[in-house]
């Protein structure tokens, strides 16, 4: 097995990002709000802050430490976008059989007449995430791409047909577009 010796990874922060690292916790602040990441479980790393620079560092590096370096600077990449710009995923509502209604009441979705279905679909909406309906599109907003993503996931999960062949039954609301969100 090959070792390399020293491997560090850097990113550049923007002007208006402010990064607090302590220890292995990193905290991400900018226009849009605050974002908090422990990285205690990446054990023979080493995370700094030099020149508005942060650095992932690792001695004697195998495979899977020099992978891992690059995942935290790709998690904290992603929480300065979030925090100077947002992200946002599209979900499309289709239907061919009863037509869906969506409602969005405190943190839930209410999937309406699904399939006919006279019971509602839930689907939980992560904490800091906004859902909007527009038309036949779903949008759902934040500044944590996970959350985000797991909020858009929850929505498509519970529009999941079971018991029907899906490819005669297309119904469902289906993510179709993931962005960063500038405003």
């Amino acid at each position: 097995m090959v070792k390399e010796v020293h491997v560090m990874k850097e990113l550049e922060i923007p002007e208006n990002v402010k990064v607090v690292i302590d220890g292995m916790k990193v905290r991400v602040e900018g226009p849009k709000g605050v974002l908090e990441r422990d990285f205690s479980h990446a054990r023979g790393l080493n995370i700094r802050m030099e020149d508005k620079k942060v650095i992932v560092e690792t001695f004697f590096a195998n495979k899977k430490r020099k992978a891992l370096a690059g995942t935290i600077i790709a998690h904290i990449r992603n929480m300065v976008t979030g925090v100077t710009k947002g992200f946002r995923y599209k979900l499309k509502i289709m239907f061919s059989h009863f037509p869906i209604s969506v409602e969005v009441k405190e943190n839930k979705v209410y999937i309406k007449n699904f399939l006919g279905e006279r019971a509602p679909r839930i689907a939980k909406i992560e904490e800091n995430v906004k859902v909007t309906v527009k038309g036949s599109d779903v949008i759902v907003e934040g500044i944590d791409i996970e959350k985000v993503g797991q909020t858009a996931a929850n929505i498509e999960r519970a529009c999941r047909i079971q018991d029907l062949d899906r490819r005669i039954f297309l119904d469902g609301i289906y993510i179709y577009e993931r962005e960063v969100a500038e405003q």
